[in-house]
C-alpha cells in the first residue's frame, strides 16, 4: 500500500477507495507531525496512566465496547477497572501501537502496514470499526490534562487527524480480512461434497 505527498499534507494513495463521499481523507501536514512528536515526548512519561484512563473513559462513555473484552465484559465497578492488571496491560499495548505510529510518521508505508494489520486483527477479535474512532477521542481526553498548558487547538487537530488517518487504514484492514474470511468460507463450502448426491 503506497502513499502520496499531496500539497503540504501526506495522505494514503488509495484514500478515495477508503472514504465515503462525505468523509474527507485525513491529511497529516508537517506541522501536525512536529506537534505530535513534541507532545509525545511528554505523553510517554505517563504512558501507563494514559492507557488506563483512556480505557476506563472508553468503557464509561461506550459501555458496549466492553463486550469485546472477555475479561472486562461483566465488570461494572470502574474502580476495579482502574486497578486491573489486565486493563493496564491492554492499555500499554495500545499505547505501544501509538508510539510505533508516532515513530513511523516519516515512513508512511510502514505505518500503513502496521495499521492495516491491526485492523485485520480487530476483525478476529470481533471489534468493529466503529469502535476505532472512540479510542482516538478518549486518548485525546486522557492526554489533555497530562499536557496541561501545552495543549492547544492546533495540537488537538493534529492528534485528531492522526487518529482519522490511522483508523481509516485500520478499517480498510478490517474489511479486507472480513472479505477474505467470507471468500474462504464460500470456497470451503463449495469444496465439500453434497451429501444428497453421495452414493449410499
Amino acid at each position: 500500500m503506497g502513499c502520496a505527498i499531496s500539497g503540504s499534507g501526506l495522505t494514503p494513495r488509495t484514500a478515495e477507495s477508503r472514504h465515503t463521499e462525505d468523509e474527507a481523507p485525513a491529511r497529516l501536514t508537517p506541522d501536525h507531525i512536529q506537534l505530535i512528536r513534541e507532545s509525545w515526548k511528554v505523553i510517554q512519561e505517563d504512558i501507563a496512566k494514559v492507557g488506563i484512563i483512556m480505557f476506563v473513559r472508553l468503557f464509561e462513555t461506550h459501555p458496549e465496547c466492553k463486550d469485546v473484552f472477555f475479561l472486562f465484559r461483566d465488570v461494572e465497578d470502574l474502580e476495579r477497572l482502574r486497578t486491573s492488571r489486565e486493563l493496564r496491560a491492554h492499555g500499554l499495548r495500545v499505547m505501544s501501537f501509538i508510539e510505533k505510529t508516532v515513530a513511523r510518521l516519516d515512513q508512511l508505508e510502514r505505518l500503513e502496514t502496521l495499521a492495516q494489520e491491526l485492523g485485520k486483527s480487530h476483525f478476529r477479535y470481533n471489534a468493529p470499526p466503529k469502535y476505532f474512532r472512540y479510542v482516538g477521542a478518549e486518548f485525546i481526553c486522557a492526554v489533555r490534562p497530562v499536557l496541561k498548558d501545552r495543549w492547544t487547538p492546533e495540537l488537538e487537530q493534529a492528534w485528531q487527524t492522526l487518529f482519522q488517518y490511522v483508523t481509516a487504514i485500520m478499517k480498510d484492514g478490517y474489511l479486507e480480512e472480513e472479505r477474505s474470511r467470507r471468500s474462504h468460507t464460500l470456497t470451503s463450502s463449495k469444496q465439500r461434497p453434497d451429501k444428497r448426491n453421495t452414493a449410499i
